[in-house]
Parts: C-alpha cells; sequence; structure tokens
C-alpha cells in the first residue's frame, strides 16, 4: 500500500528556515509526480510545489517561488521542500501529495495524500 510520511514542521521566526520530508512507500519516485500543498486556518488548500517524474522538472506557486525549493531523493525515495525566508503568511498545514503521472500542479488530481505537518512562522 502507498503511504507518505511527513516531518519537519515545526514552529520558526520570520526569516528563518524549514526543511521538510516526505518519504513515500508503495512507490518509486521514477514513476510518480510529488507535490506540497497547504492549508491555513480558515483558508482553502493551495498548491505550493510540484515535481516530475524521476524529478525532471519543477513547479512553483507565486508566494513559493524564489523561496522554496522542492526535490527528491531517488535513494531515500524521499521528497524534501526546503523552505527559505520564512513569512507569518507561510504558516499553515503542509500536506504531501503523490500522482500516478507525469506532473503535479495546482489542477492536477491526487492519488495519495499525506497526513499533514504543520508550519508555523511566528512575527
Amino acid at each position: 500500500q502507498v503511504q507518505l510520511v511527513e516531518s519537519g514542521g515545526g514552529l520558526v521566526q520570520a526569516g528563518g528556515s524549514l526543511r521538510l520530508s516526505c518519504a513515500v512507500s508503495g512507490r518509486t519516485l521514477s514513476n510518480t509526480a510529488m507535490g506540497w500543498f497547504r492549508q491555513a486556518p480558515g483558508k482553502e488548500r493551495e498548491f505550493v510545489a510540484g515535481i516530475g517524474r524521476s524529478g525532471y522538472s519543477t513547479v512553483y506557486a507565486v508566494s513559493a517561488k524564489g523561496r522554496f525549493t522542492i526535490s527528491g531523493d531517488n535513494a531515500k525515495n524521499t521528497v524534501s521542500l526546503q523552505m527559505n525566508s520564512l513569512k507569518p503568511e507561510d504558516t499553515a498545514v503542509y500536506y504531501c501529495a503523490a500522482r500516478r503521472g507525469q506532473v503535479v500542479l495546482n489542477t492536477t488530481p491526487i492519488d495519495y495524500w499525506g497526513q499533514g505537518t504543520q508550519v508555523t512562522v511566528s512575527s
């Protein structure tokens, strides 16, 4: 069975950094598109970043581009989201997502979801 296990969330001051990780079991990154979404209190879930099968391409939301980096580690079968220059508006539950397709974008269907990890950025 496919499982996505997230780690790395926590509390950080504005301007700081966090690195989220998603361990994937049941699928390999060579045939799986991965992504990160987030949901803030009272807000809709939104797309943050995506990485294509075998990591051949990446795409970012406007809010993340230039600050966040998504990457994959084929040896460990994990996907990470490096978040720099964090802002209070980045506070949200971050979800790892996987798709049996080429890419993950804001409108693509998602086949598997992680349970989410809380990221809190203080002023």
